[in-house]
């Protein structure tokens, strides 16, 4: 005698053979698990130990054995830069990568209660930072008084900044590198990736390996019309900027040529990384997850939308190894404080030490067919 068909056991198999189904799709769990940790991780930062800081430095000469020194340095959201050359100090604040040069005076009055005489200088390059420098400059006050005199009288006096033209700062001279960056990121990584893997599934790369045709003209000929075409964009956007939001090419067209040089850098590191997901990508349904997983932890730490000094220590020595954060800071650099490429040395080498790893991966991984 059969048994009744049961429909509650049907339901119970249908609903393991989903529920398998799912984690079968790693995709599924990426960007409903990982992800998502990813971003509460890095937000959570900006509240355990980040927030903004800004570099000062010392005027020569300042005594630091006081008590209100021993404050401020004390101060997470300070960064004491410390120069042995007041020249480079004021070359520093010139270009905005300091927001103010403090001058401090200590003493004691005739009841020995300690007092300070602060004095501040700054430049329009640092527009920017400096008025939240002096809101937090004037809270260390009110907590130095509190713990010295009881609010009894007014130990430390802050004077009027000295603020002379520097490198007048916009905003648009943060973002754009940023967006630049973001830009030849995703299209870049997306455009090879596809394209490299579409060859490969339609077996054309394999007829191209059977020709006399060497395999690196091979890759040449696939990513040279793709770079070509980011490096048009980038060069549009340059000019965009350049005439309608007034961003700052401190050396006309040379610097312009020069952006584009580090651009070339970028986009040759950033075809070996879409080399290589093409190349270990099964179907073309993962490649967009082998790119986000490399590209959004990027965008978010490589100061595309904020600066990395918003997070704690331990992440920004994170961010400064990203191949992003090299290209950023490498554009601001070039653009807005006028230096040459040469002078990124440190950005290009980081970036050389990125594309030497990378092509050693793809030596090893890429497929024809």
């Amino acid at each position: 005698m059969s048994q009744p068909y049961s429909q509650s056991r049907a339901l119970w198999a249908i609903i393991k053979a989903s529920y398998r189904a799912i984690f079968a799709q790693p995709t599924s769990i990426v960007f409903s698990l990982l992800f998502p940790i990813i971003f509460i991780m890095i937000f959570g930062a900006f509240g355990n130990g980040g927030g903004t800081s800004y570099k000062v430095s010392f005027e020569p000469g300042t005594d630091t054995t006081g008590q209100f020194y021993s404050g401020l340095k004390k101060n997470p959201a300070l960064v004491i830069n410390k120069f042995a050359d007041s020249v480079v100090m004021n070359d520093e604040l010139e270009k905005g990568r300091l927001t103010a040069v403090i001058g401090l005076k200590e003493f004691k009055d005739s009841l020995g209660q300690p007092n300070a005489i602060v004095s501040t200088r700054t430049t329009s390059a640092s527009d920017n930072t400096f008025g939240g420098f002096m809101q937090m400059l004037q809270f260390s006050k009110m907590q130095f008084e509190k713990e010295t005199s009881g609010n009894k009288a007014e130990p430390v006096v802050i004077t009027k900044p000295q603020r002379s033209e520097g490198r007048k700062y916009r905003q648009i001279d943060f973002v754009l590198p940023g967006q630049l960056g973001f830009s030849i990121l995703f299209s870049t990584l997306f455009g090879i990736a596809f394209t490299f893997f579409m060859l490969r599934d339609q077996l054309v790369l394999k007829r191209f390996y059977a020709s006399p045709v060497k395999r690196l003209h091979i890759l040449m000929g696939i990513g040279m019309s793709r770079l070509f075409f980011q490096l048009v964009n980038v060069f549009v956007l340059i000019l965009f900027g350049y005439f309608f939001l007034n961003f700052t090419l401190q050396h006309g067209a040379i610097t312009v040529i020069e952006l584009l040089l580090l651009t070339i850098i970028m986009l040759f590191l950033l075809m070996g990384v879409g080399l290589i997901f093409s190349s270990i990508a099964k179907t073309d349904a993962s490649i967009p997850l082998f790119i986000n997983l490399f590209g959004f932890p990027q965008m978010l730490l490589s100061g595309t939308f904020f600066p990395i000094t918003v997070f704690p220590d331990w992440l920004q020595t994170v961010c400064k190894v990203l191949p992003l954060t090299q290209f950023n800071d490498g554009i601001r650099k070039i653009s807005f404080e006028g230096l040459h490429i040469w002078d990124t040395w440190r950005e290009i080498g980081i970036l050389g030490i990125w594309i030497l790893v990378i092509y050693m991966i793809l030596v090893r991984v890429i497929k024809w067919g």
